[in-house]
């Protein structure tokens, strides 16, 4: 023991401790950092755009510095902020807040991928995701902890930001963005559109639109596949317009600079400037039209002439002022293929989308077709209110189309099309199911869950006429008595414990005396409570060829039985018939004791 060396014994982590602490998810932290990632990823994209563009150009109007000050509002102006040009000709501040809408799908982009990824923690599929309160709040904390930096930077520069709309905008979109992005990894549940479009909409709309039978989903889609189809019949129209003035669209290149590297840079404006000329388009397709300055409006009926405006290329594809002509009125036929897309989506989800639902019927089917119109009329006045905004005072206060009118009419457009497109849909569709031609039958009527079908009355019987009292009294008067100690038989031999109380037992009474035994007698009285029948008298053994081993005389079956087996006189005889006993009769031989001579055997 001398030289043994007490020490103490350190306590250690747990090993759970360290494995918690080693894997454990990602939350307010990983987004922090997610959020402030996604913000400088997106200026570094503008400041490599913009320093490329002014190491090109051949007579920069300010060194490095400038470039980096214009970045930081191109920034900010992809997010729907205006900006403000101070170095003007006539010294007022002038107000530029048209958003390229191009640019505007880098931060979007950005912002819904890191929400996304911090939501998803970066974990297997079997680890638990991180709260989306936490993850959403981490990334839109994080962005705009870099985005206030950098608006105090762009504001030393000639194109300055304006607070209010940069205060605005700015949060709002990294909201939607990183919303859409916790949305899309926790697998995109309806469970939050359902909510908001429960608050939204008025009692009796709701449940036109609202159910667990997939509505809003399909006409979730509906809407956006109608957004397309106008977006995309805009550009179409923009490329035909752009077509047909292609001497007008070469000459605004060189008017507005020379070099290849002035062309680069207006082709890259033009580029980024592609989806606001869509929206334009499918505006002016729906009726609207846009607006090319204060008072200035451009629709199918005709154009007005619009104020001096700068040789741009895109601007070559606006109609010649003047009356409309029936070439523009085909541009119709836009929205009325926007609403059959609409009506078609809706259609058919009305009889494919309810999962183990059954079809909607033909109110829900048009509820659904209106919702998703004004669905569509929705996001058109959001693309329209974006793709638009002020480039200066006065008669250039006001660019592009009118976000109220457009989501109006694009509502009305698509909100009928739609509905009769659907209707007509469902009908193709339960036509087909059911067979064309009679080739199927269809199917019954289905009847509604808690209502009991009516059952038909039976049919009242007959009765048949009865015999007068006195024959029936010479009928019972005439049959046949019945001996006393003639043996009983069970109708159902199966059933001989129910029908006796219990009689299956008596094989156990040979431990019972003479009293005991001796209350059979009163089974002949109970006959008909117990469910038995007399049985016929048996033949005689000389009569009847089939008696066993050729007996002359009728053996007694219990005579050799000692006085305690014997059975009362009383007691009704249980030997069936041939001298066979019965199946369900009691065998009241001692256990153990072999057939006597004189006593049948029982059949094997």
């Amino acid at each position: 023991m001398a030289g043994v060396i007490q020490t103490t014994v350190r306590r250690s982590m747990p090993a759970s401790l360290f494995r918690r602490a080693r894997h454990r998810s990602p939350g307010l932290a990983s987004g922090l950092v997610g959020g402030a990632l996604a913000a400088g990823l997106g200026l570094a994209v503008f400041t490599v755009l913009v320093m490329l563009l002014w190491v090109s150009s051949p007579y920069p109007d300010s060194g490095p510095g400038g470039a980096l000050h214009v970045a930081a509002a191109l920034w900010l102006l992809a997010h729907g902020a205006e900006l403000v040009r101070v170095d003007t000709l006539s010294g007022a501040p002038a107000p530029m807040g048209v958003p390229p809408l191009l640019l505007a799908v880098v931060p979007v982009w950005l912002l819904h991928r890191a929400a996304r990824d911090t939501a998803e923690g970066g974990a297997r599929d079997n680890a638990p995701l991180v709260p989306g309160r936490i993850a959403w709040a981490g990334v839109v904390l994080g962005y705009l902890a870099v985005t206030a930096p950098a608006a105090l930077y762009a504001a030393g520069g000639a194109l300055r930001p304006s607070w209010t709309w940069t205060a605005v905008c700015v949060p709002l979109v990294a909201l939607v963005a990183a919303g859409t992005g916790v949305w899309t990894a926790y697998g995109r549940p309806s469970g939050p559109l359902e909510q908001v479009l429960g608050a939204v909409l008025p009692r009796g709309v709701r449940h036109l639109v609202l159910g667990p039978d997939g509505r809003p989903g399909v006409a979730a889609r509906a809407a956006a596949a109608g957004t397309t189809v106008l977006v995309a019949g805009g550009a179409v129209l923009l490329t035909v317009s752009l077509g047909r003035h292609l001497g007008e669209t070469r000459g605004a290149f060189g008017r507005l600079t020379e070099g290849w590297s002035g062309w680069l840079a207006v082709l890259l404006l033009c580029v980024t400037l592609l989806p606001n000329a869509a929206v334009w388009s499918a505006a002016y397709a729906l009726g609207p039209g846009f607006l090319l300055g204060a008072g200035t409006s451009v629709t199918p009926l005709g154009a007005q002439a619009a104020p001096l405006l700068p040789p741009f290329p895109l601007l070559a594809a606006v109609p010649d002022p003047g009356a409309g002509t029936a070439l523009h009125g085909t541009v119709a036929a836009l929205p009325l293929t926007a609403g059959a897309v609409v009506g078609w989506f809706v259609g058919r989800g009305s009889v494919t989308g309810g999962g183990g639902f059954r079809n909607w019927t033909t109110g829900r089917t048009a509820g659904a077709a209106a919702f998703a119109a004004g669905l569509c009329g929705v996001l058109l006045a959001l693309l329209a209110g974006l793709a638009g905004g002020p480039l200066g005072t006065a008669a250039l206060a006001r660019f592009g189309p009118v976000w109220w009118q457009v989501g109006l009419a694009t509502a009305v457009w698509l909100g009928v099309t739609a509905v009769v497109t659907a209707l007509a849909v469902r009908a193709w569709c339960l036509r087909r199911s059911y067979g064309q031609g009679g080739g199927e039958r269809r199917p019954g009527r289905v009847v509604a869950p808690g209502r009991l079908p009516v059952l038909p009355r039976p049919a009242r019987r007959t009765r048949l006429p009865r015999r007068p009292w006195f024959r029936r009294k010479l009928e019972r008067s005439a049959s046949a008595p019945v001996a006393e100690d003639e043996p009983y038989l069970l109708l159902d031999h199966d059933s001989d414990d129910r029908g006796l109380g219990g009689l299956g037992g008596l094989g156990g009474l040979g431990g019972l005396d003479d009293r005991d035994l001796g209350g059979l007698g009163g089974l002949g009285a109970g006959a008909g409570t117990l469910g038995l029948r007399p049985s016929p008298a048996p033949a005689s053994p000389a009569t009847n060829p089939a008696s066993p081993r050729g007996l002359t005389d009728r053996p007694e079956p219990l005579s050799d039985l000692p006085a305690p087996f014997a059975p009362a006189p009383d007691a009704p005889s249980l030997s069936g018939p041939d001298d066979a006993p019965s199946p369900s009769a009691p065998d009241l031989r001692p256990r153990g004791s072999a057939p006597g001579d004189t006593e049948p055997r029982p059949p094997a």
